[in-house]
């Protein structure tokens, strides 16, 4: 199942996902903050601090959560890169978008091996059952 194409979407998962974190802090902390020297929003960033090593590791439940989780800092960056009147802040917010987009591709295109299996799996179960019942 650990296909070439498969390690390279889990490390873009990865590698996405600590980007997305290092954006965060450097756009709340020193490229565009809401207020000189620093906003409280920097602390947007710690919950993805949470599913980094699940992800690491490759747990296939992390992945899951994380790529609907994600979806909330999708939000943030349109709402802001089309609202933020600082256009450095709306460029930054674009960038957001862009890399939670990655992220969620590269999670949902790691999965799908497994999501085929527990299909298959499970139709099989099922077919188990129907075949034993109905005799």
């Amino acid at each position: 199942m650990h296909t070439t194409l498969h390690k390279y979407f889990h490390w873009g998962a990865v590698g996405s996902l600590g980007l997305l974190i290092v954006w965060c802090v450097l756009w709340e902390m020193v490229i565009a903050p809401l207020k000189p020297g620093g906003s409280w929003l920097v602390l947007k960033a710690a919950p993805l601090l949470l599913p980094l090593y699940g992800v690491w590791k490759r747990d296939i439940y992390t992945l899951q959560w994380t790529s609907m989780m994600i979806l909330m800092y999708f939000t943030e960056g349109i709402v802001r890169g089309w609202s933020d009147a600082d256009r450095e802040s709306a460029w930054l917010g674009w960038g957001e978008a862009i890399i939670v987009c990655v992220y969620f591709a590269c999670a949902l295109l790691y999965l799908r091996p497994y999501k085929r299996a527990a299909k298959k799996l499970a139709k099989e179960l099922l077919d188990k059952v129907t075949v034993t019942t109905v005799k």
